[in-house]
């Protein structure tokens, strides 16, 4: 057997203790200052090599002599006697030495923790904080609107883990957001599958928990895998989770509600675009309803308890808050019930639901019967719905959930004309809209960019038009550049033909969308900003999956912008509890209304009031619309 010798051996032991890192080393330090110390004031003493000057020299005085010369080397320059010179002159070099060592590894311990820090993994120490697990674009939008909705809150905290460098997402974070108010953004770098590096971020103690899918393919398979490494961890907290989570294949969307079970709302991105696409090419207007409704900005959904309404009809608190608007009801037991019967008796444990500024200005009024002006109700059935043409120009795989979703809306005998450059659009569209009861789809295979194509297809002849990104097989920003050039030959053809068209155009990148907005409400932009909007108040409310599932869907009630001439009679000055009342008497609910008479101009919503002030005075005209919830 090899035998190592002394000197390697000491060797060894010297390098795995230094290789112990820095409370070793400084340990080590201080005990060699030690022995240099107690080593000098012990040969001072036993050779008698005291100061001359001073009798009463004593090995105590030996040692804080020896101290102050192994941490000041200036010290030395007013000793005498040669033997305690050299003495002393020993233990500064020996201290110069030590201390030199002592700063250098100082140095390199705080260059360490810096590093460390750099690299973000460090655990948080924070509680009822809102963790985002993931980085994708619609993290801007997410942080923007939680820092609004944080501003009402006691040190509130946003956390962030994802496999990107610290400093990176804390740099486009502070670029892209801007103020942060009272809100305090953490950022770590992990993956969000590891168990470990999702113990950094302290999921245990979250409020609330936002899981954003990666770009690429497959991307519910990896927030299927982070929802799992939540609710399944080794520690894991006894209350249930809450959190909010994108699925794009709808194929997806069972496994991972098994998986998550009760603490995870789930939205489903391809369905809420395509319904939201279909709803809002139909109604000029109405992507900027829903964009006052889900961003933070203006006026939001909340959930009250209302005890003293206990016994009263629906219909009968429509009227009872003057600046907030009742839109529901959310029993005690069961679902949230959008513009429920009017006769639905509130429950002394149910919660109204209210779009309100704040969960703070939800407040009770007195009624205000009074002020109903019944002779300025209208009541004019609306006309029966007549067939209707729509164009949609471009592709993506949702065009056949978008042409399904039409035809729950439309009139039978309607059309649909869908013209793309993708060569195999005309066979999707077959194989997946077999079920259309109320509406015919011819496909056209054309440059969507190419002016001679749209002169020659007449665009006047169609009463909605549906611009769809080429998401599948370009980059967004290629993409949303064919968007634009699409939308911006249709502005001048409606420009020169003074025909007014519904246009709703889909763009990827949120800074595309700011360039090509006009002042013009048929021109809004429906974009993925919206789903971030959509989970970002999920995840302040589980309870509000449910009301953009009901508003999104063809069942149950939906948002409509209806000629406020069938309600009110034109010209007449009416308060809003007098438009409340007109559709009260129809089963629906009056939220605000859609003015033409104002500048049509993005400061002022493209003349869009969301829940107004009861008591304040408005004259509808002819063309004028009351936003409302209804079932059609």
């Amino acid at each position: 057997m090899h035998k190592f010798s002394l000197i390697n051996r000491i060797r060894y032991a010297f390098d795995n203790f230094m290789a112990r890192g820095f409370i070793a080393l400084t340990s080590g330090l201080g005990i060699i200052s030690l022995i240099v110390i107690i080593g000098a004031a012990t040969v001072v003493i036993a050779g008698g090599w005291g100061p001359p000057d001073d009798e009463h020299f004593t090995f105590g005085e030996a040692l804080w002599a020896s101290l102050l010369r192994t941490l000041d080397p200036g010290t030395m320059g007013a000793d005498q006697g040669w033997g305690f010179r050299i003495i002393m002159l020993l233990v500064t070099l020996s201290g110069i030495s030590i201390i030199s060592t002592l700063i250098g590894v100082v140095n390199n311990a705080i260059e360490t923790k810096l590093s460390e820090l750099r690299k973000g993994r460090s655990v948080v120490v924070e509680s009822g904080h809102t963790l985002i697990l993931g980085w994708s674009p619609q993290i801007f939008t997410m942080v923007k609107e939680l820092i609004i909705s944080n501003e009402h809150r006691k040190d509130p905290c946003i956390v962030i883990l994802a496999d990107r460098d610290k400093v990176e997402m804390e740099d486009e974070l502070h670029e892209k957001v801007g103020r942060r108010h009272n809100t305090k953004i953490v950022c770590r770098s992990g993956n969000p599958i590891d168990i470990d590096d999702l113990a950094i971020v302290s999921p245990q103690t979250s409020r609330s928990i936002i899981i954003l899918p990666p770009e690429g393919e497959n991307p519910d398979a990896t927030t299927l895998k982070i929802i799992l490494a939540i609710v399944q961890g080794k520690d894991r907290r006894r209350e249930p989770y809450h959190i909010t989570a994108q699925i794009h294949d709808p194929r997806n969307m069972d496994v991972t509600a098994m998986v998550g079970k009760n603490e995870v709302e789930l939205v489903q991105i391809s369905d809420m675009i395509s319904r939201l696409i279909a709803q809002t090419c139909r109604q000029s207007g109405l992507s900027i309803v829903y964009s006052e409704l889900l961003g933070y900005d203006g006026d939001e959904i909340y959930f009250q308890a209302e005890p003293s309404l206990a016994g009263r009809t629906y219909g009968e608190i429509l009227d009872r808050y003057i600046d907030s608007a009742v839109i529901g009801i959310m029993p005690e037991k069961g679902e949230p019930m959008l513009n429920p019967p009017m006769d639905q008796v509130f429950g002394a444990n149910d919660q109204i639901i209210a779009i309100s500024e704040n969960f703070d200005t939800i407040r009770l009024s007195p009624p205000a019967r009074d002020s109903v002006n019944q002779s300025a109700i209208a009541n004019i059935p609306e006309a029966e719905p007549t067939p209707e043409t729509t164009l949609i120009l471009g592709w993506n795989w949702r065009a056949p959930a978008i042409i399904n979703e039409l035809d729950n809306y439309v009139a039978p005998g309607s059309t649909v004309l869908l013209i793309s450059s993708e060569s195999d659009s005309e066979r999707l569209i077959a194989q997946n809209c077999r079920n259309l009861k109320h509406q015919r789809v011819s496909c056209m295979l054309a440059d969507t960019t190419s002016r001679e194509v749209l002169d020659e297809i007449e665009v006047t002849n169609f009463k909605h038009i549906i611009i769809l990104s080429y998401s599948d097989r370009l980059e967004p920003q290629e993409a949303d550049s064919v968007s634009m050039i699409t939308l911006l030959h249709l502005r001048d053809i409606t420009r020169k033909l003074e025909y007014p068209m519904s246009i709703v155009s889909e763009m990827l990148d949120q800074r595309n969308r700011a360039l090509i907005e006009v002042s013009q409400a048929d021109d809004y932009i429906v974009s993925n900003h919206f789903i971030s909007l959509v989970v970002t108040q999920i995840s302040q409310n589980k309870h509000l999956n449910t009301i953009f599932k009901d508003l999104f869907d063809a069942d149950g009630s939906e948002i409509y912008l209806k000629l406020a001439s069938n309600y009110i009679k034109p010209g007449t000055e009416v308060n809003f509890y007098t438009v409340l009342a007109a559709a009260r008497a129809r089963g629906e609910t009056a939220i605000g209304y859609h003015l033409k008479s104002v500048p049509q101009t993005r400061e002022n919503l493209f003349g869009i009031i969301i829940n107004p002030l009861k008591s304040e005075t408005i004259t509808f005209g002819e063309w004028d619309r009351i936003i409302v919830l209804a079932e059609d």
